[in-house]
C-alpha cells in the first residue's frame, strides 16, 4: 500500500516537473525569440530616425526607452502566457517603480531634464556656454550629464538638471559677439588723440568686425583723467584671441601716447 502511494507520489511529481520543464523551456524560447524580433524593432526604429536626421543624443533616448518598454511588456505577455497573475504583477513594477523613483529621483531628474535639452536644444555640441559658475565649450550631451571643456582643457560634467534649472548664457548662438575692455588715460594727454589711435589700431586687429564697428567712447572721468570703453566685436569663436589682442593693442597705444597713469606713490 505505501509503495503505491509512493509510487502515486513519484508520477505526480514527474509530471509536475515535466509540466514544468516544458513551460520553463518554452518561457527561454519566447524571451529570446522576443528579444531577437525587439532588436529587430528598435533598429529599424534607430534607421527611420538616422534618415529623419535626428540628433543622435535624442536618437538614443528614444531607443533605450523604447526597448526597455517593450521588455517589460514580453516579460509581463510571457507570465500571462503560462499562467501567471500579471494584474498584481504589473501593480508590483509600478509600485517599485514609485520606489525606485523616489530613490532616484535626482537621477530621474537629470534624466528628464536631458530629455528636454534634446527637445528644446538651447545649445549644441561646439557651443560655447556658461550655467552658474561652469563655462566652457560642449562637449556632449549625455544621458544624464552634460560635458563641457573649460578653458584651461579640463572636462567637466555638470548635471542637466542644474543647466535646466540655472541660468543659462550661450555665447555661441548670437553672429558676434562684444569685447568689453577700458583704457585709463592720464590727465595730461588729449582723450581724443588716444581714441584715434585705439579705433586705428583695433580696427586692424584680425578678426575684428566691421560691422558693427568697434567702440571707443568716454565711460568714464574720474581722479586719474579718463576711462575710455574699448570695444571691438567678433565672431564667437574668435573672441578669445580678439580679447588678448585687444589688451596688447590698448598697452601699445597708451605707451606710444604717453597715456599711462603713474602707478600710485
Amino acid at each position: 500500500m505505501n509503495d503505491l502511494k509512493l509510487h502515486d507520489m513519484l508520477v505526480v511529481a514527474q509530471q509536475i516537473l515535466v509540466t514544468f520543464g516544458l513551460k520553463l523551456i518554452g518561457a527561454f524560447l519566447l524571451w529570446f525569440v522576443g528579444r531577437w524580433l525587439i532588436g529587430k524593432v528598435v533598429m529599424a526604429v534607430g534607421r527611420v530616425l538616422t534618415a529623419k536626421q535626428i540628433d543622435s543624443t535624442l536618437q538614443r533616448y528614444l531607443v533605450s526607452i523604447l526597448e526597455v518598454v517593450m521588455s517589460i511588456v514580453l516579460a509581463i505577455g510571457i507570465l500571462g502566457f503560462f499562467g501567471f497573475e500579471t494584474t498584481s504583477f504589473a501593480a508590483l513594477i509600478a509600485a517599485a517603480g514609485v520606489a525606485i523613483g523616489a530613490a532616484w529621483a535626482g537621477l530621474l531628474s537629470n534624466f528628464a531634464a536631458g530629455a528636454f535639452l534634446m527637445v528644446l536644444r538651447p545649445f549644441k555640441v561646439g557651443d560655447s556656454i556658461e550655467s552658474g559658475s561652469v563655462s566652457g565649450t560642449v562637449k556632449e550631451i549625455g544621458l544624464f550629464s552634460t560635458t563641457l571643456l573649460t578653458a584651461d582643457n579640463v572636462p567637466t560634467y555638470v548635471n542637466n538638471s542644474r543647466i535646466m534649472g540655472d541660468t543659462l548664457r550661450n555665447f555661441s548662438d548670437a553672429p558676434h559677439r562684444r569685447v568689453d575692455r577700458t583704457a585709463q588715460v592720464d590727465h595730461g594727454v588729449d582723450p581724443r588723440q588716444v581714441m584715434a589711435m585705439l579705433r586705428e589700431r583695433i580696427t586692424a586687429i584680425p578678426n575684428v568686425l566691421t560691422q558693427p564697428a568697434p567702440q571707443i567712447e568716454i565711460l568714464n572721468v574720474n581722479d586719474s583723467g579718463v576711462e575710455l570703453a574699448v570695444r571691438p566685436y567678433c565672431k564667437p569663436e574668435h573672441y578669445g584671441g580678439v580679447y588678448f589682442a585687444t589688451n596688447a593693442a590698448i598697452l601699445e597705444v597708451l605707451v606710444t601716447t604717453g597715456a599711462v597713469v603713474p602707478a600710485a606713490s
